[in-house]
């Protein structure tokens, strides 16, 4: 108690101080935000006095601050001094800890990917292991941020993990020490068909543009004569390294992105640096709506300049700028200080959060709000909306039996079982089940629930549920009743109908287990839509430059 009180009497003060201070600014502005500081300090003095029970100071500013900033953007944050670990290592891809993912699948928290090269893989460590103690700390019932909690720690320190595993009757013990971990941005590259290489960028932390140069030169040391970039699903992160990537491809003292916002002294371009390492090797950028931020940046620099292919779906229309902002007591706050505009003069943010809807939520820019920009050759380009690509790819959606097997953990166990039974492979790019291999798989699913409602089925049950509500259900309940009966879906008859889709599912988590991260990229490329297009349009080198002249 006497701790709690402590700190209300520091952020009461604190707030006081800065309440006098805005007093003697001359603006009404200045006035009305000392104003609102003073009525937040009283009142929380109030609160903290009088509410019936005992209030946590921290937690109850904490939520204060994150109501505030929440209504200006998702990406303005308060990070205190006890997340700003977490913070790190998102910008920078490094920590301390073993060296594994772990997720949720069904009740159990497992090991998801071992990362080759440290502490849980050199141990023994393998995907589908079953986390059931850690330290002499029972993790059942913990989340999957506790358990990663007591995974991590100071490098070169001891943590000892219990594991269960199929196969084997007992528990496995494991003694590992802890190192610094540091994540590639880079998280594979390979030459995906005859002189087309492949790299897939994960992320945009910290050496992140050296990464993708080394990755360039290896591939065409290799026999790459032109090059896919797949920023996929990339959340994007600093935007140094957005211009480092970007230098690349394009020549030194191109500019890639500049910045506007209200402190005018901040508002900076950005050009290239250093020189590049191809300027000419023909390029595909693949994207989708995750693509964001610094992503979006490198693909709307390689689209404006006309230095390469967009293919795939829009982005997601990130284009704001964050800065982080010392606070007291070792906190910090990432707050959005303005908005990025590409080599054409275009800004790709996508939703307008200045101007929100009665209810709080944040609408689109409007169509009629868009504006024409062109790049380089003259193709025309538009802000407001993320990046559209030049070649679209209409993706097909899992059906609901294939979206049930992976959503409830299925298609993880059985390629857990799978690879426990079976030798390797040869390699993960030309790994497939057999058929008899998917009986199998559909004989283990005999007692397994996996059971679903297809789209079809749910929109029955909102008519019958709207036929009732307006009094006509007793007119239609026969024919409701003989169409239910006839979409009704047959899980044996799903398993054959999808059998292509919930295959390569397998195929994929089952590269996984043998060739793990590698395996699981290398195992997708048969199949991968995207990446099959731009194979065919690298290949095609009149359509490749017809794309890029705007002549296509």
């Amino acid at each position: 108690m006497m701790k709690r009180l402590l700190k209300a009497k520091i952020i009461i003060p604190s707030l006081a101080l800065i309440t006098l201070v805005s007093f003697m600014a001359p603006t009404e502005r200045y006035f009305e935000i000392a104003k609102n500081l003073d009525i937040f300090a009283t009142l929380f003095k109030e609160v903290n006095a009088y509410y019936v029970d005992e209030v946590d100071p921290d937690k109850m500013i904490e939520t204060g601050i994150d109501a505030m900033l929440g209504s200006l953007d998702p990406y303005t944050s308060y990070i205190p001094e006890d997340e700003i670990e977490n913070f790190r290592t998102m910008t920078t891809g490094q920590y301390a800890g073993i060296g594994a993912m772990i997720g949720r699948v069904g009740d159990k928290t497992l090991i998801t990917m071992p990362y080759e090269g440290f502490p849980a893989f050199k141990s023994g460590l393998r995907i589908g292991d079953e986390l059931i103690n850690i330290n002499g700390h029972d993790v059942e019932g913990k989340s999957v941020s506790e358990v990663s909690l007591l995974l991590k720690g100071q490098a070169r320190t001891d943590v000892d993990v219990t594991v269960k595993r199929y196969g084997e009757e007992k528990p496995l013990d494991f003694h590992i020490k802890r190192e610094k971990i540091t994540v590639d941005n880079v998280r594979y590259s390979g030459l995906v068909s005859e002189g087309v290489g492949y790299i897939k960028l994960e992320d945009f932390t910290t050496e992140a543009g050296k990464e993708v140069a080394h990755a360039v030169e290896s591939l065409k040391e290799s026999g790459a004569k032109s090059i896919i970039l797949d920023l996929r699903s990339n959340p994007g992160g600093l935007l140094s390294e957005a211009v480092n990537v970007s230098n690349v491809f394009i020549d030194k003292h191109k500019e890639v992105v500049s910045t506007k916002g209200k402190v005018t002294d901040w508002n900076k371009s950005y050009k290239t640096l250093n020189s590049p390492v191809d300027t000419e090797i023909p390029l595909v950028v693949l994207t989708n709506g995750g693509s964001a931020s610094a992503a979006e940046i490198v693909s709307g620099v390689i689209q404006d300049y006309d230095r390469g292919i967009l293919i795939g779906t829009r982005t997601f229309g990130k284009g704001l700028v964050q800065t982080t902002r010392p606070l007291s007591y070792n906190a910090q706050l990432k707050v959005t200080t303005a908005k990025y505009y590409i080599p054409s003069g275009r800004c790709i943010q996508a939703l307008d959060y200045a101007h929100r809807n009665d209810d709080g939520s944040v609408s689109k820019f409007a169509d009629s709000l868009k504006t024409e920009f062109k790049t380089t050759s003259g193709r025309v380009v538009y802000d407001g909306q993320g990046l559209d690509p030049d070649i679209k790819i209409d993706h097909e959606y899992y059906a609901p039996i294939t979206m049930s097997l992976v959503t409830k953990g299925l298609v993880f166990n059985y390629a857990t079982q799978y690879a426990a039974e079976h030798n390797a492979p040869a390699n993960a790019k030309n790994f497939q089940l057999s058929d008899s291999d998917y009986d199998q798989f559909k004989k283990w699913l005999s007692d397994k629930n996996y059971d679903y409602t297809t789209k079809v089925e749910k929109e029955i049950d909102a008519l019958e549920e709207s036929s009732k509500e307006e009094k006509y259900y007793e007119d239609i309940h026969k024919q409701l009743m003989d169409l239910k009966t006839k979409v009704k879906h047959n899980k044996e008859l799903d398993l054959e109908t999808f059998q292509d889709e919930i295959a390569q599912a397998l195929e994929v988590e089952i590269a996984a287990r043998y060739f793990y991260q590698k395996g699981e990229i290398e195992a997708s490329f048969r199949n991968d839509e995207d990446v099959q297009k731009a194979i065919s349009v690298l290949n095609d080198s009149q359509k490749y430059k017809s794309i890029l002249a705007g002549t296509n």
